[in-house]
C-alpha cells in the first residue's frame, strides 16, 4: 500500500463579537457571533493508511489530554460512521494553542482532520456527510471545517456565507489559566448584572467589502456577553485586557469566546509585534498575528 502525507493548518478561532440570544429547553444556548480566524494556530498532518491513530507533539502537547478523547479522533470516527470504507490513517498534531482559552483549538483541530480526510478520500468539502460529522463532533466544529470569517448562530450550526473582512494586525494573549465554558455560562446566569445580554447591533452591509475603519467602528459598538462573567471567574482576564489596551497602537481589546484568551487589534503589524514584545511572556502566552484576512 502506498502512503500519502497531507497537512492542514488549524487556525485559532476568534469571536470578534458574541451575543447570548437565549437559552433552549435543553439548557444549551443560542448564540450569535462574528467569527474570524487567525494566522496563528496548530498544524495537523495525516499519513493515510490502515487504522486510526494520533500523536500530539509541540510546545502545548501536554494540554491536549488523552489521545482517545481528542476531537481529531472523534471527528474522524464521526465521518467514518457516515462514509463506508473511508480511508483513515495516522494523524500528527503539532499543538501550539493553549487549551481552555476560547480560541477553538480543539474544534479547529477537528475541522482540519475533516479537511484532511476529505482530501485523502477525494471527497467534496461541501458533502453533507462532512457537515453532519462536524455537528456530531462539537458545537464549534462546523465553522472550523472551512475556516473563513462568518456569522455563526444557534448552537454554532447556522453559518452565513463567508464575509469579506479585512486583514487585521493583532496580538493574542492567554493569561495563563483556562476557563471551562460551563462555568462561565453558570456565572452568566447566576448574577443578573452579569447576565444582561447586549442589545442587537444594527448590521452593516456585509455583502460588500468592509474596510478596517468601518469594521473597527462597528466593533466598538458591540461586545462579548461572556466577558464580564469570565472576569468574575478569572480576574486575570482584566489584566490581559488592560495590558493590551495600554500598548501603543491598540485599537480594540476584547476576550474571545468564553475566554480566557483575549485579542487586541492594532494599527499596524509593526505595532502589534512591538506590543507582543512588551507584554509579560513569563506568565502569559503571547502571539502576534493577523485576523480575518
Amino acid at each position: 500500500m502506498s502512503y500519502l502525507d497531507f497537512t492542514e493548518p488549524a487556525p485559532a478561532k476568534i469571536n470578534l463579537t458574541l451575543r447570548v440570544v437565549g437559552r433552549r429547553p435543553d439548557g444549551y444556548h443560542d448564540l450569535e457571533s462574528l467569527v474570524c480566524f487567525a494566522r496563528a494556530g496548530d498544524r495537523l498532518t495525516l499519513r493515510s493508511g490502515d487504522g486510526l491513530s494520533l500523536d500530539v507533539i509541540g510546545p502545548r502537547a501536554e494540554v491536549a489530554g488523552p489521545a482517545e478523547q481528542n476531537l481529531v479522533l472523534k471527528a474522524a470516527r464521526a465521518l467514518a460512521a457516515r462514509i463506508p470504507d473511508l480511508a483513515l490513517g495516522h494523524f500528527t498534531l503539532l499543538k501550539r494553542l493553549p487549551a481552555g482559552a476560547g480560541l477553538g483549538g480543539g474544534s479547529s483541530d477537528a475541522g482540519a482532520a475533516l479537511r484532511l480526510l476529505v482530501r485523502a478520500n477525494g471527497l467534496a468539502l461541501g458533502d453533507p456527510r462532512v457537515a453532519d460529522a462536524a455537528r456530531a463532533t462539537g458545537a464549534d466544529v462546523p465553522v472550523c471545517v472551512d475556516p473563513k470569517s462568518r456569522w455563526m448562530r444557534g448552537l454554532g450550526e447556522i453559518l452565513s456565507d463567508p464575509l469579506g473582512l479585512p486583514s487585521l494586525p493583532a496580538v493574542l494573549v492567554f493569561p495563563g489559566a483556562p476557563l471551562a465554558t460551563k462555568d462561565v455560562f453558570a456565572a452568566f446566569h447566576a448574577h443578573a448584572a452579569l447576565a444582561k445580554a447586549s442589545p442587537a447591533v444594527v448590521a452593516i452591509d456585509w455583502e460588500r467589502a468592509v474596510s478596517d475603519a468601518v469594521l473597527l467602528e462597528w466593533l466598538e459598538d458591540t461586545g462579548n456577553d461572556l466577558e464580564r462573567p469570565a472576569i468574575a471567574q478569572l480576574p486575570s482576564v482584566t489584566d490581559a485586557l488592560a495590558a493590551l489596551r495600554a500598548q501603543p497602537g491598540c485599537r480594540l481589546a476584547r476576550m474571545s469566546g468564553s475566554g480566557s484568551a483575549c485579542f487586541g487589534i492594532f494599527a499596524s503589524g509593526r505595532s502589534a509585534r512591538a506590543a507582543a514584545r512588551a507584554l509579560d511572556r513569563s506568565q502569559w502566552w503571547v502571539e502576534p498575528t493577523y485576523l480575518a484576512g
